[in-house]
């Protein structure tokens, strides 16, 4: 395969939101602030939610009974490489800190209002995954719990949303793995009676399990979509060894944790995965098997022929096609009903996955 910068390939590893998107999404905070929040009395109409804006440092929203809700980081002792549309990436020596915000993105637009505990969620999920599957395949985790002593004054938002990381080239494929007949994959059976070129039975429906689950790799698009590829597409572009490797991994982890998961209540539908090289190592790198990169779907009330509930931002995602928004740049404010229900989605998928509530 071609050679990267590490640096550049890195930051990569989380998808572009540079300045330009930063500052729209800032004033956009304070342009078109919610009717139901009164953000200057830093009150609210919703029940156990707060919020706070604050310019400058940290950009940090506060809510009653819960973690700080961290919007966006500017750690001092570190330096700023990327922020993507849910992680702040810093490099730190030979390390690399990778931050989850409460940010959340739909249909490839960050959305002006964050998810309270959703960083955490996502951090600490991907922590307990890395741990439980590590006997596939080796991770670039460090620590989640001990940092630099340049990070000290940065310990508090640190704490459970933080994980200090080996530097990778990341492989330039995303590792998608499905189980189920759902999303994109529905689609396009519907349109062609196969899944990304995969043929499938004649007469299957929506949110069927699939005879068995499929790798579909996809592009790592640096802005807008990613493209889904066949495998000899991924190995033309990574080379017919390593593109194996990936497709054999991919499913592991993902039989694995399916196995895992439905006897605490969890279809896992379908998930992503991504991969690093450290010379001839691969890793498994960014997230595991988290909301954001998982389609989650209660085991209770499952049935094919029609769309699922779900533990992920398909809330998130129903609702902005029902009020219509165009999915362009500035997304809209979410209603904190939309808000608090999202939360409890989170928190919930990672309380039946760990068995604890989230600290």
């Amino acid at each position: 395969m071609g050679t990267h910068d590490p640096t550049q390939a890195e930051a990569c590893a989380t998808a572009n939101f540079d300045t330009s998107s930063s500052i729209a999404i800032r004033k956009s905070l304070r342009q078109n602030l919610p009717q139901e929040i009164n953000w200057a009395g830093l009150t609210s109409n919703a029940p156990a939610i707060e919020y706070r804006l604050r310019l400058g440092g940290i950009q940090n929203v506060a809510s009653t009974g819960m973690s700080p809700v961290v919007w966006e980081t500017n750690l001092q002792g570190a330096h700023l490489r990327n922020r993507g549309k849910v992680r702040d990436l810093y490099d730190v020596g030979e390390s690399l800190l990778i931050v989850a915000t409460d940010r959340l993105s739909a249909f490839d637009v960050v959305l002006p209002t964050p998810i309270p505990d959703k960083g955490r969620v996502l951090t600490q999920l991907s922590m307990f995954w890395f741990d439980k599957l590590s006997a596939v395949i080796p991770n670039h985790v460090i620590s989640a719990h001990e940092f630099p002593a340049s990070l000290a004054s940065s310990k508090a938002i640190l704490e459970g949303r933080a994980m200090l990381c080996r530097k990778t080239e990341p492989i330039p494929i995303e590792c998608v793995v499905r189980g189920y007949l759902a999303g994109s994959g529905w689609k396009d059976y519907q349109k062609t009676g196969a899944v990304c070129g995969i043929k499938l039975p004649a007469g299957m429906q929506e949110s069927q399990i699939l005879p068995e689950p499929l790798f579909t790799p996809s592009t790592k698009a640096t802005t807008g979509h990613d493209e889904n590829i066949s495998l000899v597409e991924a190995a033309a572009r990574i080379g017919w060894s390593l593109a194996e490797r990936l497709k054999e991994v991919s499913l592991e982890l993902y039989r694995r944790a399916a196995a895992y998961a439905e006897p605490r209540g969890i279809l896992l539908a379908d998930t992503k995965f991504e991969f690093g090289l450290t010379g001839n190592d691969l890793l498994w790198i960014d997230e595991a098997l988290t909301p954001d990169s998982s389609r989650f779907w209660p085991l209770d009330g499952y049935q094919p022929g029609r769309a699922q509930p779900s533990f992920d931002k398909q809330y998130v995602r129903d609702y902005l096609e029902q009020i219509g928004w165009n999915k362009q740049a500035p997304g809209p404010q979410l209603p904190a009903e939309v808000v608090t229900q999202t939360r409890a989605k989170y928190r919930d998928a990672y309380q039946r996955l760990t068995g604890n509530e989230l600290p």
